[in-house]
């Protein structure tokens, strides 16, 4: 039987304040993008998952049993790259590893091979023998991605691990998670549509607290299809052409200003059908498209 990871109706709330509601859906080996903007609760219930919070109400089962009752069997199966870069500043990044090879209870041999992997297909082997205090923001990201791969866990939870990497580097790392995802279950928690587009076989779209939609890429991105639209306009149109709908791409051109617009019907203006993307979508469901 596959591996199952299973959310039963997690919540989580700080006082008043309800972070989650009412979380509820499985997941089986694959990568899964938990899409949303700042403050949606993803953090919260990737920090649920890994035990660092304890949830208001439900639980989480691997397999049918309760990830807290497994304790350290869950957590050994577990690797997780948190969005906070907490790191001992005096350490070299070769310690550092070392160290989290320990806590993981790896054998030195074991550890020295997986470290010297990390390090190669992290770009970070140059760095690795000089204080963290001295590294860059970017590469103290693919430190914590390192460490999170060290044990080949089986459950990978990223939380926003591109954070702080220029363009290279996040393509070197979207692949090098698209090819060590085999028989895993990835949890890939960010705000950028392009971490996801390529390599999440499902998206889960997370807003304040609560599951809105569920699908595969392709599957989102038929739903808006007639709702994104293409024109050039004059440049003093502009304000008009927003009362019709979303703005979600602006191009300077020759002859005025291209537009790409999200509405729900055709705009009484002369326009052509686009192909919708996972940033349409990301603006459908969370926001009202780029200001003018």
């Amino acid at each position: 039987m596959d591996m199952e990871l299973r959310f039963h109706h997690i919540a989580k709330r700080y006082g008043e304040k309800e972070a989650l509601g009412d979380i509820d859906f499985a997941l089986q080996p694959g990568i899964y993008g938990l899409l949303g903007p700042n403050g949606a609760g993803k953090s919260t219930l990737m920090n649920i998952l890994a035990g660092n919070l304890r949830p208001t109400l439900g639980h989480i089962t691997l397999d049918g049993q309760d990830i807290v009752g497994l304790g350290a069997r869950f957590r050994s199966r577990l690797g997780y790259c948190p969005q906070q870069q907490s790191l001992y500043p005096g350490f070299t990044g070769e310690q550092f590893l070392y160290y989290m090879a320990s806590l993981q209870g790896m054998r030195k041999d074991d550890a020295r091979r997986r470290i010297n992997w990390a390090l190669e297909r992290l770009d970070l082997l140059d760095a690795a023998r000089r204080p963290i205090r001295d590294w860059s923001g970017g590469m103290k990201q693919r430190l914590l991605l390192a460490q999170s791969l060290l044990h080949d866990p089986d459950i990978l939870v990223l939380d926003e691990p591109t954070a702080g990497l220029d363009p290279r580097q996040r393509v070197a790392v979207r692949n090098l998670i698209g090819e060590i995802a085999r028989d895993k279950i990835v949890l890939l928690s960010t705000h950028v549509v392009q971490d996801v587009e390529y390599i999440a076989g499902e998206l889960i779209l997370l807003h304040q607290g609560a599951v809105l939609r569920r699908g595969t890429p392709c599957q989102l991105t038929a739903e808006l299809a007639g709702q994104v639209w293409e024109l050039t306009v004059p440049e003093e149109q502009l304000p008009q052409i927003r009362q019709y709908g979303a703005v979600c791409g602006v191009s300077r051109q020759k002859d005025g200003v291209g537009l790409r617009l999200l509405a729900a019907e055709k705009p009484p203006v002369d326009c052509r059908p686009a192909t919708p993307d996972l940033e349409d979508v990301y603006l459908h469901h969370f926001g009202q498209g780029a200001a003018l």
